[in-house]
């Protein structure tokens, strides 16, 4: 079911996509384009229902310092809220879980399709379908700008005995804290209001928050060190267009106060 459902399909799209435009890296582009585009069923009620929560954070609020001892009734209270204005705090897991699971499908697609010789050709024409079957001797152009797809994108600065991560693995890092920030923009408002409730557990949750913003992109960095550069191209456009898609459902949200900072 995993290969007919996902890893076939992206597959056969690579391989379509590089025939159609002789650039592999033009195809991975326009894969991640549609795939963004067959998750907005999924993803936009999760972006509108994160929208809302940050709306409702001021409420929440009221609701901890009212129930903030009994962890049981402050539980009922925020469900009773959430299901007053139509919020799921659940609803952005599925979007995560697909967005991971369609990540391990492209990497073992890419490690497929890249990694080409007369033994892995023969064994890749057993997935693609029939008018889309490779020549013996079928080549992929794997270089795109100065990148090797195939390869990581890291470089080794002359001197130094560790490599450093490229442009598109830190560009792809850089959005991703970005667009997080957009998704979260109570972070720095829970933090200030954490100082002042009688609890602990408000203050580690906020503070878990902020670690987690910036926790995943430095996650993002480290696998992408071993990652081939097609994968890191793949989540840099996916992440430019998940920041574009949060833009228009709530503007920039918690990127205002940076910007105000850079204005200044």
């Amino acid at each position: 079911m995993w290969q007919t459902v996902l890893y076939q399909p992206i597959v056969n799209a690579l391989v379509f996509l590089n025939q159609l435009f002789g650039n592999f890296g033009i195809a991975v582009i326009v894969l991640t384009i549609a795939i963004r585009f067959l998750l907005i069923p999924l993803t936009l009620p999760s972006l509108k229902a994160t929208s809302k929560m940050r709306e409702l954070a001021p409420e929440l609020e009221k609701l901890k310092k009212k129930h903030g001892k009994d962890k049981q009734k402050l539980a009922q209270a925020q469900m009773e809220l959430y299901k007053q204005h139509g919020v799921n705090p659940a609803s952005g897991c599925l979007p995560q879980i697909i967005q991971i699971v369609i990540l391990i499908a492209l990497y073992q697609a890419f490690n497929q399709v890249l990694k080409m010789d007369g033994g892995t050709i023969n064994k890749l024409n057993e997935v693609l379908y029939p008018q889309l079957k490779l020549p013996l001797d079928a080549v992929i152009n794997t270089r795109f700008l100065w990148l090797n797809l195939n390869q990581p994108d890291i470089f080794r600065l002359p001197g130094l005995s560790f490599s450093l991560p490229g442009f598109f693995l830190i560009a792809a890092a850089l959005i991703q804290v970005i667009s997080s920030k957009m998704m979260q923009p109570a972070v720095e408002l829970s933090q200030k209001k954490a100082e002042k409730t009688e609890t602990k557990q408000d203050d580690i949750a906020s503070a878990m928050q902020s670690q987690m913003l910036y926790l995943f992109p430095l996650m993002t960095i480290l696998i992408g060190y071993s990652f081939p550069s097609g994968l890191v191209l793949y989540w840099l456009v996916f992440s430019i267009s998940t920041a574009i898609q949060q833009y228009f459902v709530s503007g920039w949200g918690g990127l205002e106060p940076w910007l105000k900072k850079i204005k200044r």
